[in-house]
């Protein structure tokens, strides 16, 4: 445990002068407003956030087939005896459970990569369950329900987010999460085939197939994928065992079957969303709609203030201190003006709060971008500061002339 515990310090120590990256971020390594949840809800306002779910999903399938392989090493027999025409076919076209099945150890930085992308909670909460079923195998890489206090967890038992998941604002977005078929299976009998057949049918018919754009779309949505990665068909179906051995065959490769889907979304998401998520979230502290909110009012506000500026002057009123209180409606306008231009709102950054959703906001927790927004709102208030200042005595020194 101590060993873990230096492990995630060293995590935190490492990025005190940099931004995370992609991995981190999945593995749920860091703190708002740049874990994974804030991630999600950035996808979701793009209209993307299928491709994280699809990878999500793909992760928890992953996961679930080395646990059953690692259930049939439990049990004494090897995968050789226990599964001939997988074993067939990973000698033959290669397998990411090289390590796990014992034929590839090559091929374990592969494995290693993806175990990363646990948290030492999601670790001890494998533990947990564990130990609750009896001692069934349960792979360090199954995603399952967190048990802990963390304020962010508690509103989905199976959330996919585990410790940085879901369980807080939005409502709207813990239901339409909850509202999926499930992508874990209750560890309370050991894995079989056909529950591996089962996770990759729902998988294929949620993110694949054509008719996930027609059948249900509040459910199911088609993710976009280049000629060489679609795959047009799932033959194989999770009510029955296959028989024939042209269906044998297809069901070893159900193990593998998305990994290649799976790691197009991952170098599509950090190549594209990532980047522009960063800059959203660790240079700034607002929606797009809050800001455009602020810029309305900004412009409305300002409208004001110069209308009672020319009236003051205009009307000649005495004794001239009076313009001074312009300084209101100008702090106020050039404040939200500003906001909108940098997406920041200076004074949420110094009360240590980022929005998530539209005036619902979390407080900000990751120390590098805690010193970059602290830094960008400094900026913002002095800039802030001159306009008003400007606008203030110019409407001050411009002697009074009643019309």
């Amino acid at each position: 445990m101590d060993d873990e515990q230096r492990q995630q310090d060293d995590w935190a120590s490492s990025r005190k002068n940099r931004l995370p990256s992609f991995t981190e971020v999945l593995s749920r390594r860091t703190r708002p407003p740049v874990d994974l949840f804030m991630f999600y809800l950035f996808l979701q306002r793009e209209g993307a956030e299928d491709i994280l779910d699809f990878w999500l999903d793909v992760q928890q399938h992953e996961n679930l087939c080395r646990a059953y392989f690692k259930d049939v090493r439990k049990s004494g027999r090897t995968i050789k005896e226990d599964w001939p025409q997988y074993w067939d076919y990973a000698r033959r076209r290669g397998s990411i459970y090289g390590t796990v099945v014992g034929m590839n150890p090559e091929t374990k930085r592969s494995t290693a990569s993806t175990n990363e992308l646990l948290s030492e909670q999601d670790r001890r909460n494998l533990a947990d369950v564990d130990e609750k079923f009896g001692g069934a195998s349960v792979s360090p890489g199954t995603r399952v329900a967190s048990t802990s206090p963390d304020p962010y967890s508690g509103a989905r038992s199976t959330s996919p987010f585990g410790v940085s998941g879901l369980g807080r604002t939005p409502t709207l977005f813990t239901m339409k999460r909850a509202s999926r078929a499930p992508t874990i299976i209750p560890r309370s009998s050991a894995i079989t085939r056909l529950n591996l057949i089962a996770s990759a049918e729902r998988i294929f018919y949620r993110y694949l197939s054509p008719a996930a754009n027609t059948v249900n779309s509040t459910e199911n949505h088609e993710i976009y994928l280049p000629p060489s990665l679609r795959i047009h068909s799932f033959p194989l179906t999770s009510t029955q065992e296959p028989k024939t051995a042209a269906e044998l065959n297809l069901m070893a490769q159900i193990p593998d079957i998305f990994h290649a889907q799976k790691e197009y979304c991952f170098r599509a998401m950090e190549q594209d969303a990532f980047p522009r998520f960063l800059r959203s979230k660790a240079f700034g502290n607002l929606t797009p709609v809050s800001a455009l909110v602020r810029l309305i009012a900004g412009l409305l506000i300002l409208w004001i203030g110069l209308a009672a500026g020319f009236s003051l002057i205009f009307l000649d009123v005495q004794p001239k201190s009076k313009r001074f209180f312009l300084f209101i409606p100008f702090s106020l306008a050039v404040l939200f003006l500003v906001s909108h231009q940098y997406e920041l709102d200076p004074i949420m950054v110094f009360f240590g709060q980022s929005e998530t959703t539209p005036f619902r906001t979390l407080r900000i927790r990751e120390p590098y971008v805690q010193k970059l927004l602290l830094g960008r709102a400094i900026w913002v208030t002095v800039l802030v500061t001159i306009f008003v200042v400007a606008l203030t005595l110019l409407f001050w020194a411009v002697p009074g002339h009643r019309l």
